[in-house]
C-alpha cells in the first residue's frame, strides 16, 4: 500500500484530562502531520518532521484548518434498530415489546441483515464513528450479515448475536444450547478474522433463563479474550421484574456475577440506578459501566451519574454510547452533548477535553483496545477522524469570536453533527468521502 500523509491540526489524549488547563493530558499540534502506510500510522508529529520521513510517492492530502483527531468510538449499539428510532411514548419494558422485538423478527432474513447493516455502517461513517460495540438479533444471519459487512471495510468493530430464550415473542428467541451453539459457530468464524472481535451478547437477565445464563458464562469460561456486552440497571420496572425472576439474588447486578460474567472485557450498558455494592462489585472485577444518555433520556429511565462513579472510592470503568435505536442520535457529538446536560443536572460539569478523551482513548481503554485505536500514536491502527468547526452557519458564526482549543471542542461538541465530519479513514483508507462517491 502507498504512504499517504495527512495535514492538519491534530490532537490525540494522553491520559484523562482534570481540566481545560491540564495539557500534559494531550498532544496537539497546530500544524501537525500523520503518516499512513499498511493500515497504520507510522509517523506523527510537526508536519516538517513528518513529512520529512514521507516517501517522494505519498499521497498528500491537506485538511487545514480542520482538527484531525483519532475515530469516534460508540461502546453500545443496536444495529437491527434502525427503522424503530424515533419510535412514541414508551419506556423500557413497553418500548421493547411494542416496537423492538417486532422488528428483529425481520432478521430471520439474511438479505434484510445485510442491508440494515450496510446502511448502519455507512451511518456510522458519516458520523466519524469508526468503532462500535453492537448487539445483533437474536438470528445467527443476523451477526454473519454485520461481520461480513464490517470485515469487507476493514473496520474494528465488537459485535455478538443477542441470546434471549424467555419473555419475548417466539421470532426472537433461541434456546440454551442453540443460542450456545449459534455463538460458538460465530466466534469460530468471525473472532480475530481481519478487524472483527466476538462479544457473548446475553442481552439481559429478564430474556435469558438460568440455563441460558449458564450457557453465557459457560462461553465466557471457554473463550475469556473476549468481551460480554448485556444490559444492567437500566429501568425500575426492570429491576423489579429481574428481582422476580431470581429471587435468590442479593440485586440485580449479583445475577451477573453468580454466573461468571463480570470482567474487564464485560460491558454493562446503563448502570443508571446501582447500588454501592452494585458499584463495588463491578469496580473491583474492572467491568465497564456504559453510559447512554440519549437514549436514558429519551426512555425517561434515569440520570447515569458520571461523575460519582468516576471519582468514588472503587471508581468505575466507564464508556459511553449512543444506544440506537432507544438513543435518539447515531452521533458520538451529539451523545456528549446530551451527556454533558446531564452531568450537569447531577451537579457537575465535565470539561470539553475530558468528552473528546471519553469519545476516543476513553472508550478505547473501557473496551480494552487502546493499544489498536483511540489514539494518534504510532504503531496503531490508522482510523482517524476530520473535525470542520464551521461546517454550518451557525458554527461558522460562533468560531469567530472561539479563542482557544476547549472553546472550538465544545462548540463541535454543542452544535456538530454528521455536517462536521469533514472526512474519516478507516485503516488508513478514506472512507467518507468514498461513500460520497459512491452515492447515486
Amino acid at each position: 500500500m502507498s504512504q499517504t500523509l495527512l495535514r492538519g491540526r491534530t490532537l490525540s489524549f494522553l491520559r484523562w484530562p482534570d481540566n481545560t488547563d491540564d495539557h500534559a493530558a494531550y498532544r496537539y499540534e497546530e500544524d501537525g502531520g500523520l503518516l499512513l502506510d499498511g493500515g497504520k500510522i507510522v509517523a506523527a508529529g510537526s508536519y516538517a518532521d513528518v513529512s520529512a520521513k514521507a516517501a517522494e510517492s505519498a499521497r498528500r492530502i491537506d485538511h487545514r484548518p480542520h482538527l484531525i483527531l483519532p475515530g469516534l468510538i460508540d461502546a453500545h449499539v443496536h444495529f437491527p434498530q434502525m427503522q424503530v428510532i424515533a419510535s412514541y411514548g414508551a419506556e423500557l419494558l413497553d418500548w421493547l415489546n411494542k416496537y423492538t422485538f417486532p422488528e428483529e423478527t425481520k432478521f430471520d432474513n439474511a438479505q434484510h441483515g445485510r442491508r440494515i447493516a450496510r446502511l448502519f455502517l455507512d451511518e456510522m461513517v458519516r458520523q466519524g464513528t469508526t468503532t462500535v460495540s453492537a448487539y445483533c438479533s437474536v438470528h445467527k444471519q443476523s451477526a454473519e450479515a454485520f461481520f461480513a459487512e464490517s470485515h469487507e471495510r476493514n473496520m474494528l468493530n465488537i459485535a455478538g448475536k443477542v441470546m434471549m430464550d424467555r419473555n419475548a415473542p417466539d421470532g426472537v428467541l433461541d434456546t440454551p444450547l442453540g443460542g450456545y451453539d449459534d455463538s460458538k459457530a460465530l466466534i469460530a468464524e468471525w473472532h480475530g478474522k481481519g478487524r472483527q472481535l466476538y462479544a457473548i451478547t446475553p442481552r439481559f437477565a429478564i430474556t435469558s433463563s438460568p440455563e441460558q445464563m449458564e450457557m453465557a458464562g459457560a462461553l465466557a469460561r471457554e473463550f475469556p479474550e473476549l468481551h460480554m456486552q448485556t444490559h444492567l440497571s437500566e429501568n425500575h420496572a426492570e429491576i423489579a421484574f429481574t428481582r422476580e425472576l431470581y429471587p435468590w439474588s442479593r440485586d440485580y447486578t449479583d445475577v451477573y456475577e453468580h454466573y461468571g460474567l463480570l470482567g474487564p472485557r464485560a460491558l454493562f450498558g446503563h448502570c443508571i440506578h446501582l447500588s454501592e455494592r452494585e458499584a463495588d462489585a463491578l469496580s473491583d472485577s474492572g467491568s465497564v459501566a456504559v453510559f447512554c444518555p440519549t437514549s436514558n433520556l429519551f426512555l425517561g429511565s434515569g440520570l447515569f451519574d458520571y461523575q460519582r462513579y468516576r471519582t468514588r472510592t472503587k471508581p468505575l470503568r466507564i464508556a459511553t454510547a449512543t444506544d440506537v435505536g432507544g438513543g435518539t442520535n447515531y452521533s458520538m457529538l451529539r451523545t456528549m452533548d446530551e451527556g454533558y446536560k446531564v452531568i450537569a443536572l447531577n451537579g457537575e460539569k465535565l470539561n470539553p477535553f475530558a468528552s473528546f478523551w471519553q469519545l476516543t482513548r476513553g472508550n478505547a481503554e473501557a473496551l480494552s483496545i487502546a493499544d489498536r485505536v483511540g489514539t494518534l500514536h504510532v504503531g496503531t491502527d490508522a482510523d482517524i477522524v476530520v473535525l470542520n468547526s464551521r461546517a454550518t452557519p451557525a458554527m461558522k458564526l460562533r468560531m469567530e469570536t472561539v479563542g482557544a482549543l476547549a472553546e472550538e471542542l465544545f462548540l463541535l461538541q454543542t452544535l456538530g453533527d454528521d455536517r462536521s465530519v469533514a472526512e474519516v479513514y478507516v485503516a488508513g483508507r478514506p472512507a467518507k468521502s468514498a461513500l460520497e462517491a459512491a452515492a447515486p
